[in-house]
């Protein structure tokens, strides 16, 4: 009897019905690839499914079968999936900083390789907003050119959020925008400092406010009506909150005439005589790197902070590095021209933000 037990199932089980699901094992981790950790790093930093589809350019059925492939090989859930909202689990939260290394590897190795290509040309894809991309870039591309004569350019103005979506496919290498625009969500990326950028007033050139303490009474009643027509820029409620606040506090009496999606236009209108707006120093800047037609009063806010958001392995590789640089230097030697001290009856804005 004892023989008869010691073969029955309360032994431990053989060995050669272990070595299958090994193997097994081995070969789901094999089955990884490189377009599912992406999928996967896409996800995890854009929070939904949508999201991360427009980022990698892909329908989302399909990315979804993608996701649900790496899980499977990988032999758990990496996301709690509510609604169109994913939350990674704790196998994710493993998973996600091996996952950033691994692509950060391949894209040095991608990028390393490049310089063997065959005296193939390298494009240097850039994105940027319209301020930046104007008052910063031409100076340090002029430079790049002649130190990088095999270079050229992939040059695109959009909105900070389509930036990040950019970034984040890998269809562009730099993003230039205001720090402020993208908060956390740009975490993954290296910020570097380039400017920073003094909100002034923009009034037409024939409204002059030096000097004035009560402009009701000082100004013509042709100008106190423009100077009571506020045009404001709205890319995002909480921005769009202080400056109604501004406005408010410091010229009571406005009302709104018109609300635009970009600086440029809304100094367009103003240097048309249609009212005043509020605006960072660099998208007052025309063609000619001087403010045309308008007049620029200095505000108690606080600047806007232009960075470049870049991967953190192109940060030291030729030849981002020499752009960052040289961005940098043309940031320093950027000056406002025509700024204006504040007026009087401005100066005395006990909060100084919006």
């Amino acid at each position: 009897m004892d023989d008869d037990r010691s073969g029955a199932a309360d032994g431990p089980p053989p060995r050669p019905k272990t070595a299958p699901r090994s193997r097994a094992r081995q070969q789901k981790v094999a089955d990884l690839t490189l377009h599912q950790l992406r999928v996967f790093w896409a996800v995890a930093r854009s929070e939904t499914l949508t999201k991360a589809a427009k980022q990698l350019g892909l329908a989302q059925p399909s990315l979804s079968q993608q996701l649900s492939k790496l899980e499977v090989n990988v032999g758990t859930l990496l996301f709690h999936r509510r609604s169109n909202e994913m939350e990674l689990t704790e196998a994710g939260n493993y998973l996600l900083p091996k996952v950033e290394q691994v692509l950060r590897t391949i894209n040095e190795l991608e990028d390393g390789l490049a310089q063997f290509s065959g005296g193939q040309r390298l494009t240097l894809r850039l994105a940027g907003i319209n301020s930046a991309i104007r008052g910063l870039l031409p100076t340090a591309i002029g430079i790049m050119q002649k130190r990088f004569p095999e270079l050229d350019f992939d040059i695109q103005e959009s909105a900070p959020n389509e930036i990040l979506d950019l970034l984040y496919g890998r269809r562009i290498n730099v993003g230039l925008l205001a720090a402020n625009s993208v908060a956390q969500a740009g975490v993954g990326f290296m910020q570097v400092p380039l400017l920073d950028d003094p909100y002034v007033l923009v009034v037409p050139e024939q409204l002059e406010l030096e000097g004035l303490t009560d402009p009701q009474s000082q100004l013509a009643p042709e100008h106190w009506t423009i100077l009571n027509q506020s045009i404001q820029f709205i890319f995002g409620s909480q921005h769009a909150n202080r400056v109604a606040d501004w406005y408010d506090r410091m010229l009571p009496q406005h009302r709104i005439v018109a609300q635009c999606r970009s600086f440029e236009t809304a100094i367009g209108l103003v240097r048309a005589g249609s009212g005043i707006c509020m605006a960072p120093a660099l998208a007052t800047l025309g063609t000619n790197g001087a403010a045309t037609g308008v007049r620029l009063y200095r505000v108690q806010a606080p600047p806007r902070r232009i960075v470049a958001l870049i991967p953190s392995q192109y940060r030291r590789v030729e030849p981002y590095s020499t752009l960052l640089t040289l961005l940098q230097e043309a940031a320093s030697n950027y000056a406002v021209p025509g700024m204006l001290e504040t007026p009087p009856f401005l100066a005395f804005d006990s909060q100084g933000e919006f």
